[in-house]
């Protein structure tokens, strides 16, 4: 891969095989309680860059909250992710590509019961070749790493952190791995294609948030931060830097008064670009000749 990155690198850090033991993780890092999720705004990842993406985006969906439709790619991803998820908790030994492969129906099944809407987007005579294409990654996963090797310290971790600078942010890290030893990898699942590495910027965005707010939250800055491509088999590994967390926290910062700026002025603008043939609020776009519902107001008021 070409590194296009300092921080970006090919060797990895920590083992993925019996070097990693997230059970003895608790006798080396304080684990502060779960909280519920916040009800005001925060900055997470995929916020933070549908603000960059798009300020009016950016509105239409934190402040407005309008519905989008689901596409089969979330779908397929939030599946896979919640297989990979059960398959960690189950007993080394058990933790087996057949095994995992049988849960795909009944947690589809599970995710059909919660969402009826799901099932019209996945029509029964296209669940046969969704679920083989979800196997399709679940192969992936198990040709890049060995889960009878190690235990994952948490999946799913949520995070929610005031930044020293005021910014709020929050989120969910797909695993968290930590070593006897104290090392700590943060490790999330791609199901879609890898981007070429001047497109990747996205991607390395998402996994130095999650390492700052990790950092701010148990005073350890994670050793390793892992993407696994799980449809092409092939990992990121990038190794954050304590001055390069402070750098990327001042520019959370600045993208947060950003908001609080738009926010406070009503104006989220339009920005248009390639991606605006993706967006399902096209017909609500200004810049496509359409009226924005109402401003609201800014959420950031105090009552």
């Amino acid at each position: 891969m070409t590194n296009s990155n300092n921080a970006v690198s090919e060797t990895p850090l920590l083992s993925t095989t019996s070097e990693l033991n997230g059970t003895n993780a608790g006798e080396t890092q304080s684990q502060p309680p779960k909280e519920a999720a916040p009800k005001r705004l925060a900055l997470s990842p995929s916020r933070a860059n549908d603000y960059q993406q798009c300020p009016l985006l950016y509105r239409f969906r934190a402040i407005d909250k309008l519905p989008e439709p689901k596409t089969v790619a979330q779908v397929k991803g939030t599946l896979v992710h919640a297989v990979l998820e059960e398959m960690h908790e189950w007993p080394r030994e058990q933790r087996l590509y057949p095994a995992a492969v049988k849960r795909l129906k009944p947690q589809w099944a599970k995710m059909c019961s919660e969402d009826s809407e799901l099932e019209e987007l996945v029509p029964e005579d296209k669940t046969y070749d969704f679920l083989v294409e979800c196997r399709s990654l679940l192969r992936g996963y198990f040709e890049m790493e060995n889960p009878q090797g190690f235990d994952a310290h948490e999946c799913e971790m949520y995070i929610s952190a005031e930044l020293p600078n005021g910014v709020p942010v929050r989120g969910f890290i797909d695993r968290v791995d930590i070593a006897p030893t104290g090392e700590v990898r943060v490790v999330d699942y791609k199901t879609g294609k890898k981007p070429i590495p001047r497109f990747s910027q996205q991607a390395i965005f998402q996994m130095r948030f999650y390492a700052l707010v990790y950092w701010r939250l148990y005073g350890k800055i994670p050793d390793q931060l892992r993407l696994m491509y799980l449809k092409v088999t092939d990992s990121m590994f990038l190794m954050p830097s304590k001055e390069e967390l402070e750098y990327f926290e001042r520019d959370l910062g600045e993208l947060w008064q950003k908001i609080l700026d738009d926010a406070a002025a009503g104006s989220f603008r339009p920005k248009t670009s390639k991606l605006c043939g993706w967006c399902s609020h096209q017909s609500i776009c200004p810049a496509f000749g359409g009226t924005p519902p109402d401003y609201p107001g800014s959420p950031f008021k105090e009552k």
